[in-house]
């Protein structure tokens, strides 16, 4: 019987992008593949449900660093910003994990039927075993996609499923927060959207206080109490963390990249660039090509 480690594993082979990305044709479904340990990467992630099949990773967020490995399931409930690291990986047994991004809308008509009540934790990242009804849901998921024809049919009821049994388990608590339409994560989550979409040139907090339906004082402290960052710290990460991908995914210059997602002087990019990822960009690129050869 093919298990969801061997599923992945054959996805990830056929699919995987250069980074080992690969996105399933499942919304919000995607596989990661590593061969190698990876160097430090800087993101503001999605909340996200991310499942380890093999291999080892760390992830810190704040003072709190994360280690998980085969058989852990790793969930983010808000948009935050993250450092993770693959550390257990190898040609003969890669780093293999399944990511399944969160949706508010499918948490909250669960939670409804459920009658859940919302457990008061307020804690973004955290780690535990994978339950074996999640695991399960995941592997009839990737099964789907070796039936093309079955997906407009059965994809949805099992991305429910998948949904449910998460909500059930362990990680409910944290999760059913995402569903609270009126919730503090969903309405600073409106003013995210914002500033993941136009993060390159000026938005008001005013703006963003009226998309979460609060004043602007009390959106500020929400803001920092779900994300950990203020709204302008968190634009000035979303800012960075694209350059950065855009000087070493496409080969733009530092001054290039600056100027690209919304810097106006490019030593100031330098220096708060320097800040977020311990050397400046040019630097920082030569280190992580070097990276990638050494792992090639």
């Amino acid at each position: 019987m093919t298990t969801l480690l061997q599923a992945v594993r054959r996805f990830a082979e056929a699919h995987a992008t250069g980074t080992g990305l690969a996105q399933t044709p499942i919304p919000g479904l995607s596989t990661v593949r590593a061969t190698a340990p990876s160097g430090l990467l800087h993101a503001i992630s999605r909340p996200l449900a991310c499942l380890v099949l093999q291999g080892g990773k760390h992830v810190t967020m704040g003072t709190r660093t994360f280690a998980f490995g085969a058989g852990d399931s790793l969930l983010i409930t808000a948009d935050v910003p993250t450092v993770s690291q693959i550390t257990r990986a190898s040609v003969a047994a890669p780093y293999l994990s399944l990511i399944l991004e969160l949706d508010p809308a499918v948490i909250a008509d669960l939670s409804v039927q459920m009658k859940a009540m919302v457990m008061a934790d307020g804690a973004p990242v955290r780690v535990e075993p994978t339950d074996l009804e999640v695991s399960d849901a995941a592997l009839r998921l990737m099964r789907l996609m070796e039936r093309p024809t079955s997906l407009p049919v059965l994809c949805a009821p099992l991305v429910r499923e998948l949904h449910y049994w998460l909500l059930a388990g362990r990680h409910g608590g944290a999760i059913r927060r995402l569903g609270q339409p009126e919730g503090q994560a969903r309405r600073v989550a409106r003013a995210v959207a914002i500033l993941r979409s136009e993060f390159a040139r000026p938005v008001a907090v005013e703006r963003l206080a009226a998309a979460a339906g609060m004043s602007p004082s009390s959106f500020y402290q929400h803001f920092r109490a779900v994300t950990s960052l203020s709204p302008l710290q968190f634009q000035k990460q979303l800012r960075l963390i694209e350059a950065r991908r855009l000087m070493m995914a496409e080969g733009l210059s530092a001054s290039s990249a600056a100027f690209a997602v919304g810097y106006e002087s490019v030593p100031q990019f330098t220096r708060e660039y320097g800040r977020a990822f311990g050397l400046p960009p040019v630097r920082d690129t030569k280190a992580v090509k070097h990276w990638v050869d050494a792992a090639e």
